[in-house]
């Protein structure tokens, strides 16, 4: 998710509560005003007193020549460059893209700068710094940097089985985002394959609809996080981040607030994708859906072999959900 940074110094109450309100990751405040913000809610700040540390934690660069971008190039990778472009030209930011690869934000005015930045030879900058006095502002680029998000690759899976299976323990992910139709999780029994798996935001005469939540599988399955690792769905918890994905491969971020096991029945899911085989285990209950090509949910107990489904497929192993290149056959 690309980060939104606010300017307040001049410290000005209003501004800094606007972007406690816009979901903004930190604030940027004169010396000493760290207290001052963290009585309206928890924000990270950047000040001497601060959680990031101009100097230690993060380098602010004013871009005016070619030695200011080698300046710049030269900030440790592991420590965020905010670069204030003198002359807004892109060309030194997308100099510096290639040759650092992250952890840069660019000074912004407005929404479009702050769009242009984000969306940057395709990967975009890790974020922005919005500079403006204007409360509405920062709610329209709030909407610009949280509303772009890196598509995956969807593609047609052709289903190969879909058997009956005994009691397992499956796990309901209720995240703090409501989804809509033809939006789900992508989810795999191995790292390699997954399907994606349709939210519970479609009425049904028997039970209420749960916009919230994907019942998305046996807790050994995989699911696919924001950074492109992976984690088990046993391992999820209240608090974590996990991503939610539409039928046109957008994305976005979103928090869980529970994850539900219990032991249900249970199902197995088998498919083929481009040569890849696909599988995940699944509640055996109407539903549970997988979604089509055209974006239309389709329940697991209805499934028979022939039928398409969307599904993401991926190359290399997983060590601790991060994906590294090594010989590994899971069946």
């Amino acid at each position: 998710m690309k980060r939104l940074w606010v300017n307040v110094n001049p410290y000005v109450k209003e501004i800094a509560i606007a972007a406690l309100e816009s979901g903004a990751e930190a604030l940027v405040l004169p010396d000493g005003e760290s207290n001052t913000v963290r009585q309206f809610g928890k924000i990270k700040t950047v000040e001497p007193a601060g959680d990031l540390k101009p100097g230690a934690d993060v380098e602010f660069i004013d871009i005016a020549s070619k030695a200011d971008e080698d300046r710049a190039a030269a900030v440790p990778a592991n420590r965020l460059v905010v670069l204030k472009m003198l002359d807004w030209t892109i060309i030194p930011i997308e100099n510096l893209l290639a040759r650092r690869g992250g952890n840069i934000l660019v000074q912004v005015a407005n929404c479009e700068q702050a769009r242009l930045m984000v969306e940057i030879l395709e990967k975009g900058v890790d974020g922005v710094l919005l500079d403006t006095t204007d409360v509405n502002e920062i709610k329209k680029t709030a909407d610009v940097v949280h509303g772009i998000s890196e598509k995956v690759r969807l593609i047609e899976a052709t289903i190969t089985a879909a058997r009956q299976l005994g009691m397992g323990d499956r796990a309901c992910l209720d995240t703090c985002t409501q989804m809509t139709l033809g939006e789900g999780m992508l989810v795999g029994n191995t790292a390699s394959g997954f399907f994606l798996v349709h939210s519970e935001s479609i009425d049904n005469p028997y039970v209420a609809s749960r916009p919230f939540r994907v019942n998305a599988g046996a807790v050994h399955a995989y699911t696919m996080t924001p950074s492109g690792n992976t984690k088990y769905l046993a391992d999820l918890k209240a608090g974590d981040e996990v991503m939610l994905v539409d039928w046109k491969g957008r994305t976005q971020t979103a928090y869980l607030g529970r994850n539900k096991i219990e032991r249900r029945p249970m199902m197995l899911i088998k498919a083929e994708a481009e040569g890849h085989p696909i599988s995940l285990v699944l509640q055996n209950a109407e539903t549970i859906r997988l979604v089509d090509p055209q974006g239309k949910a389709i329940s697991v107990t209805s499934l028979k072999p022939g039928d398409k489904v969307l599904a993401h497929t991926a190359q290399g192993g997983r060590h601790f959900g991060m994906k590294v290149e090594e010989t590994l056959v899971e069946r």
